[in-house]
């Protein structure tokens, strides 16, 4: 095997996911820079490099070194100093401000940057908050660079290891090495697999205590994050764990009693929780009692005056309610928590802004909010007043593992009366949270249809408390005269029965496709070709959903992306474009947020436009629909999806004036009547189903879909009594 020392020259391309790196090195021995390629995560120019590898012939390139083990020397001499400073390591320090602090401080100037930063005072041209920021980015580097020597050992590629410090920060590294489940746990795109690959490769045993509980808590917090269960019997339990561990049931056993006893994890009855779950469960039942128990100031205000009065002065404002709606609203006025469903076109909206409307008029608190940007949006245009989403709301603050609620029982919202819009996708968490951050004199109004597809996260929040029979309900089943001309809403409510759409009418159309690939061209041809012929009001980029029930299988959403991408944003010359978190983005494409970042002040599921891609800065710039250009490191486009097609879960609480639907017999345990019914209700002007007609007939029949195994109505229905 052949052996190279040099400078690191140049980093020509470094993949953010795997590492893989093309560079250029002045080698010993060599009289020109020579090319070298292979997985070098962590190095950086000005280095001296030891490699090891072979010398290929690259059919392009040329002749280039393929490195297969390497370890690096920190850069000594003025020169190499000032350029592994200005190599792009420290943002904001660029060649004169590099030569000035090597200039000052010599040989020694990664020493004094280790163990004395602020002796960077010393250095002639330096400012304050220029030192703070070069300290900070010194550290981050060097706990960076930490956590990758340490991937290399065990195993972690580049992407997970940035993934881990920005979920960690700087204790990353110590919790890779002591405690390795946690990324499991914590981390997504971390399985158990990859969490015991590292905890292997540091020596822990197949039948450690610790592999088995945190066996047990991986099943757990799988089983709530891909099928929504707060707990598991105990035999699923181990069953499910077993087949993860592969040990004898008997030991497993044994360490699920032991961390029951130790409050790893909570036996209620026959279910294990983990201690998560079984808290929101239980002080979500007790924070709700507690709230109806006590007065409040809307009560007081509205207690002197009679129904027929309050009604009276909604007519005077022009509110021409339904019996249902004025029952609602009365219902808000006389009781601390309400629920207001009803499907698409059954007057929410309108009964939520005449409440609004009373309260406004004698001078209450509201306060709007919803589960993603989107839906929270939407809930401002419609009622005309501010509206945000929950978290932002509850001031939430995560990071570094943790989280934190700047709203709370010690910090409660200032507000007499909470609407809460598309309540099925709450989440058991998020809704302790809220009624948590609830003052004790708080109205909280509920507002959501039972018959949408249940939250992405664990829980049955909405139906658990309809079922409960403990929370003052209206439901509205009227569908109004106006809502009534839309096919859409029609279709809606008769998939809602049980009874089969009508097609190739008004706004809402059928294109039968046989099978997964024709169905995938059907929905490339109606974007590029039909609906901008018949519809050219829509913008195939901007207007047009498609919503998908899977992300795999030939009509699934990854490959659907690919396809529409080829499609409508095919690659040019002028486009620039790069592969990030394993998935080829383009100038042009539309992309989706996939969770919330506050820090870049983007939600989960807001849409864009990538504007630019700059390969010297690594950075990515996408418009979204909300006038906002937000700029992002390469590093953090892992958040960020294609969306040309998204799936139907993502698209909850969401409307768009377009929605395609691909209904096919292979997405097979995944169709159901409340699937089809949250796609086509996101759409606002036109619906079109594409695919197989029996597909259509066996949702409809699915009346629901996986009934998810939750506590929450037993203990509601417990704190009635």
């Amino acid at each position: 095997m052949a052996q190279l020392t040099g400078n690191l020259e140049r980093i020509t391309y470094r993949s953010e996911e795997t590492g893989y790196t093309v560079a250029r090195l002045k080698a010993q021995g060599q009289r020109s820079v020579i090319t070298i390629v292979g997985r070098l995560p962590d190095v950086q120019v000005g280095e001296s490099l030891q490699l090891e590898g072979e010398w290929t012939e690259h059919r392009t390139h040329g002749r280039q070194f393929e490195v297969s083990s390497y370890q690096t020397t920190r850069p000594t001499g003025n020169e190499s100093i000032v350029r592994y400073l200005a190599s792009g390591l420290l943002p904001g320090i660029g060649p004169v401000n590099a030569q000035r602090i090597a200039d000052t401080f010599g040989e020694a100037t990664l020493d004094v940057l280790d163990q004395t930063p602020e002796r960077l005072r010393e250095v002639k041209g330096l400012g304050t908050k220029k030192i703070a920021a070069i300290i900070a980015a010194w550290q981050e580097q060097r706990s960076i660079k930490a956590l990758l020597e340490l991937g290399q050992a065990v195993g972690l590629t580049t992407g997970l290891a940035l993934r881990i410090f920005r979920h960690y920060g700087e204790q990353a590294s110590h919790i890779v090495q002591h405690d390795p489940y946690r990324l499991a746990l914590e981390i997504e795109g971390i399985g158990f697999p990859s969490a015991d690959q590292i905890a292997q490769a540091l020596g822990v045993a197949r039948d450690a205590p610790s592999r088995v509980i945190a066996g047990l808590r991986y099943t757990l917090g799988t089983v709530a994050n891909s099928e929504g269960h707060c707990a598991l019997p105990q035999a699923a339990l181990i069953e499910q764990t077993q087949a993860i561990l592969e040990l004898p049931r008997n030991l497993i056993a044994e360490q699920l009693a032991l961390a029951t006893e130790a409050v790893l994890l909570v036996l209620d009855g026959d279910l294990v929780y983990l201690p998560a779950y079984y808290h929101a469960e239980t002080e979500l039942a007790a924070n709700l009692r507690r709230l109806q128990q006590l007065p409040s100031a809307i009560q007081l205000r509205f207690k002197q005056q009679s129904d027929a009065i309050i009604l009276r002065q909604l007519h005077n404002a022009n509110f021409d309610l339904s019996e249902r709606q004025a029952e609602a609203v009365l219902a808000v006025l006389r009781s601390k928590v309400v629920l207001l469903t009803g499907g698409p076109g059954t007057g929410k909206t309108t009964t939520v802004q005449a409440i609004l409307a009373l309260l406004q008029q004698v001078g209450l608190r509201t306060i709007l909010a919803a589960p993603t940007g989107r839906a929270a949006r939407r809930l401002s245009e419609t009622t005309n007043h501010p509206a945000a989403t929950l978290h932002r709301t509850l001031e939430y603050a995560g990071g570094a593992g943790n989280d934190r609620w700047g709203r709370n029982e010690h910090n409660p919202l200032a507000a007499d009366l909470v609407v809460i819009d598309e309540t099925s996708m709450l989440d058991i968490l998020l809704a302790h949270h809220v009624v948590k951050a609830l003052a004790p004199t708080t109205h909280l109004l509920l507002v959501g249809d039972p018959d949408q597809l249940p939250a992405v996260g664990a829980g049955a929040v909405l139906r658990d408390l309809l079922a409960s029979n403990s929370i003052t309900t209206v439901h509205l089943d009227t569908i109004f005269r106006q809502a009534a001309d839309s096919q859409i809403i029609t279709n809606a409510h008769a998939i809602n029965q049980g009874q089969l759409p009508s097609v190739n009418r008004g706004d809402f159309y059928w294109f039968p496709r046989s099978n997964p690939a024709e169905c995938s061209a059907m929905i490339v041809e109606l974007l590029t070709t039909r609906i901008p012929r018949q519809f050219p009001q829509f913008d195939p980029l901007r207007d047009i959903q498609v919503l998908a029930a899977t992300h795999r299988g030939a009509a699934g959403v990854l490959e659907l992306n690919s396809q529409l991408q080829a499609a409508l944003n095919p690659a040019k010359p002028n486009l620039q474009e790069a592969t990030l978190a394993g998935t080829l983005f383009r100038e042009g494409d539309r992309v989706i947020q996939t969770r919330n970042n506050y820090d870049l002040d983007v939600s989960n599921g807001d849409l864009g436009l990538i504007q630019s891609i700059d390969h010297d800065e690594r950075t990515v710039s996408v418009y979204f629909d909300d006038t906002r250009t937000v700029v992002y490191q390469w590093n953090e486009f892992d958040e960020v999806a294609l969306a040309y097609a998204i799936s139907v879960h993502k698209a909850q609480g969401s409307e768009y004036p377009v929605v395609i639907v691909p209904m096919l017999r292979y997405y097979n345990v995944l169709l159901n009547r409340p699937l089809l019914y949250t796609a086509i209700t996101r759409a606002r002007q036109l619906v079109i189903l594409t695919g197989d007609w029996q597909a259509v007939e066996f949702a409809i029949a699915q009346r629901r879909s996986v009934q998810r195994i939750t506590g929450l109505m037993q203990r509601v229905t417990e704190h009635r009594a």
